[in-house]
């Protein structure tokens, strides 16, 4: 039975609450046409999805989580539910149900009370979207116009897609994709009939349905959900038997944003922030609805990254071990924190334990008695024994003093005291097996750093930064100290010295007198008297030697030689992007870098002479799958082929003999240089083959020394091999490859005077 739209707005008006809103002065019926506009052109926030580049998820950014499907894409037992629960006439009506309103007014007033709506599907949609939730006579009656107007400019079909996509079902999850997920950790083409009627059921109250908190009222609404689709011949009695009777499995599906590679995550929202300015999109002629983060979470995007998350994890690792190992480098800082017996109780009831508890798990634990030979402790119901051989190393701070120069602690009785609540990792059961028969659990004393670190790790070839990590815990500190942090590289700065000189006559085998320097600066009236990092003098000793022994007199003496200027034209050739000072301490690492400048800047040695630009995003696509951007491989020709293959083969033998000598453990051709600023206050270490470039910055927050011995090749090197020792197996060997020009000849060092050529 049809209704004039006149008589349809008079029976609206039997659903208001309250009265007196009818005293309020109402706007005037305007602007159709807009609100119109926003329906048919429905452009929901959408989430953008970022891949590795094997195509896992690496995460999520979104401010709804929405995840866009195309009707066709929809199971049709998926729409049969919805229309069954929200709208059976859907496709007989032209956007209200006079028979509906009826149904819905006759039970209201039975009722007494307004029990159920008589919205359609189209009317939800406008409601959704151009008008609030808000009763009100005004408010029904222009919902009622619109629906009937909005009938007249788009198919059922597009409304229903619209409607699809748009609900909000509860738990977070805007759409039928999204609740899919959120109930069933499931994408919606494998959503069974009985998951589907759960799901039909949320609309009409998301929270007092939700399944996860009130699991029988879910039910309910789930057997009237089936109850409808029998009753209108959309499922058979077998169906409708199978699917009550079948048990719905509730589970989130994982979501793996913000854990694995979380600092590449938020280096590539930065990246693209940036790229989708409204800045950036208006020098391109681009104009969008909204731009940077807010186009980046909202527009659906589909970004494919270099990130390999094998790298990634072996890198997050590396950096996490690295790390704890130079806290405990640095002594023990003391417990947590220190309870009285009367605040065990209370702890104890607050200390959730995962379970099961396995090797290398870190637990907080509360200390009970000590004694000599280690400490008995309690990890929630649990009881353990942390062993003293683990707390050799918790001498007291002493930044002057190496651990080497302290003898090691033998009495736990010294280290830890009954009250204290601190850090211990699970040791392997097989150690001590008569604890573990007792029950007991196996700890090792720990200390969370505070020292910080980053790695960057980079394909040469292509410039794909393959894993990037920029600090110990993404949880606790978001600053990523890979591309933000401006540090003081030291003698890491060195072979960008050493290329300017070989532009200038300069040649491995070159005679440089390592002997003191001391230089007056009549501006300040002070005298620089630099030193190298032992306290000694080398004497003559070849170009080559010079950079493995990481000499310090003898590189401002090559600065010297060949004006500072030319070091700082040679930096800029690389790529850095500094301020550099101009005077010769900048021969020494004396500027501010970030770890992946530096990184790039060394792509040149590996590559013949050309630097990449770093590749964290590769592509990005729309919701549509449309291309909107990709990054193409840029190189940049910086120095010859015969200066890079010079300065690798000067930093492959700084590994072999030198001060990168612990990654000789590879058992590859490797080129590497430490870094080392004064005091101790920064560590470094860029290593690098053909096919693989990576850095390692070590170092505090706060420009203070880490304490004596903390060097680029203690402190950073262990960190970049524990990494490359856990991905080298995926590349092929490879060595450099020497140019044409590039002729080699045994000289006898002696016979050469200072600044002679030759190789």
């Amino acid at each position: 039975m049809k209704k004039t739209l006149a008589s349809i707005i008079l029976m609206l008006l039997f659903f208001e609450t309250s009265p007196a809103e009818t005293k309020q002065q109402q706007p005037a019926l305007v602007r159709q046409p807009d609100e119109l506009a926003r329906i048919i052109g429905y452009n929901p926030a959408c989430v953008t999805t970022v891949y590795a580049r094997d195509g896992q998820v690496l995460g999520y950014l979104y401010r709804q989580k929405r995840f866009p499907v195309h009707l066709d894409d929809v199971p049709r037992h998926v729409i049969q539910a919805f229309l069954a629960a929200e709208d059976s006439s859907f496709y007989d009506h032209e956007g209200i149900d006079p028979s509906a309103i009826f149904r819905a007014l006759a039970k209201n007033i039975s009722s007494g009370n307004i029990v159920q709506g008589g919205s359609t599907i189209t009317q939800q949609v406008v409601k959704r979207i151009v008008l609030s939730s808000r009763r009100s006579y005004f408010r029904k009656f222009k919902e009622a116009v619109i629906s009937y107007r909005i009938e007249h400019y788009l198919t059922k079909n597009e409304i229903l897609n619209i409607y699809l996509n748009d609900i909000f079902l509860g738990s977070g999850a805007y759409g039928v994709e999204a609740g899919a997920r959120s109930y069933f950790a499931k994408h919606l083409g494998d959503v069974t009939l009985a998951e589907a009627s759960l799901l039909a059921g949320l609309p009409k109250a998301p929270s007092r349905y939700n399944p996860y908190r009130f699991p029988d009222a879910a039910r309910v609404r789930q057997e009237y959900v089936l109850g409808r689709m029998r009753k209108l011949n959309w499922i058979t009695d077998e169906e409708h038997k199978n699917a009550l009777e079948q048990p719905v499995l509730l589970k989130k599906m994982p979501d793996p944003s913000w854990k694995l590679g979380a600092y590449y995550l938020d280096e590539v929202r930065r990246v693209l922030t940036n790229e989708f300015s409204e800045e950036n999109m208006k020098k391109r002629g681009i104009t969008l609805d909204c731009y940077g983060e807010d186009f980046l979470y909202t527009a659906g995007l589909h970004v494919h990254t270099a990130v390999d998350l094998t790298h990634q994890a072996a890198a997050e690792r590396a950096l996490r071990a690295g790390l704890e190992a130079s806290s405990k480098r640095m002594g023990w800082r003391g417990p947590i924190i220190k309870l009285t017996p009367e605040e065990y109780d209370f702890f104890l009831n607050q200390a959730h334990v995962q379970e099961p508890l396995t090797p290398g798990q870190w637990v907080r634990a509360l200390v009970l008695k000590t004694k000599k030979s280690g400490a008995k402790v309690t990890i929630g119901n649990r009881t353990g024994f942390i062993h003293v051989h683990t707390m050799r190393w918790c001498r007291r701070p002493d930044p002057s003093k190496a651990p080497e120069e302290l003898p090691p602690i033998t009495d736990a009785r010294k280290v830890l005291d009954p009250g204290d609540v601190v850090w211990a990792s699970v040791m392997d059961p097989g150690k001590n097996t008569r604890l573990h028969r007792h029950g007991v659990i196996s700890l090792a004393l720990e200390q969370r750093p505070r020292v910080q670190g980053a790695l960057v790790s980079i394909e040469p070839p292509t410039g794909d930064v393959v894993a990037l990590v920029g600090g110990y815990a993404f949880s606790k500190s978001q600053f990523n100290r890979a591309s933000r942090a401006r540090r003081q590289p030291g003698s890491s700065f060195k072979p960008i010295v050493f290329s300017a000189a070989i532009d200038k006559g300069y040649t491995p085998s070159s005679i440089i007198m390592d002997e003191p320097l001391v230089f007056f600066d009549p501006a300040t009236k002070k005298t620089w008297e630099p030193k190298n990092f032992a306290g000694n003098y080398y004497g003559p000793m070849r170009m080559r030697t010079a950079l493995v022994k990481s000499s310090n007199l003898a590189t401002i003496k090559i600065a010297k030689s060949i004006g500072i200027k030319n070091v700082i034209s040679r930096a800029k050739q690389l790529g850095i992007q500094t301020r550099f000072a101009h005077n010769l301490a900048l021969s020494l690492g004396a500027l501010n870098i970030t770890p992946l400048n530096l990184c790039q800047a060394y792509t040149a040695f590996a590559r013949e002479g050309s630097y990449v630009k770093p590749r964290l995003v590769l592509s990005v696509t729309d919701s549509r799958g449309r291309e909107i951007m990709k990054n193409d491989t840029l190189a940049i020709q910086a120095i010859d082929a015969e200066n890079a293959f010079m300065i690798s083969g000067m930093l492959k033998e700084a590994v072999q003999r030198g001060t990168g000598v612990r990654a000789r453990v590879l058992k590859r051709p490797v080129a590497g240089k430490t870094g080392t600023t004064n005091d101790e206050r920064d560590a470094w270490f860029v290593g690098f083959t053909p096919y693989l470039l990576s850095g390692v910055y070590v170092g505090f927050d706060r420009w203070v020394p880490m304490g004596k011995s903390e060097t680029g090749s203690r402190a950073a090197l262990p960190i970049w091999v524990g990494y490359r020792l856990a991905v080298e197996d995926q590349y092929p060997l490879e060595d450099f490859t020497p140019p044409r020009k590039i002729l080699t000849k045994h000289i006898d060092a002696n016979c050469l005077p200072e600044g002679t050529a030759g190789f």
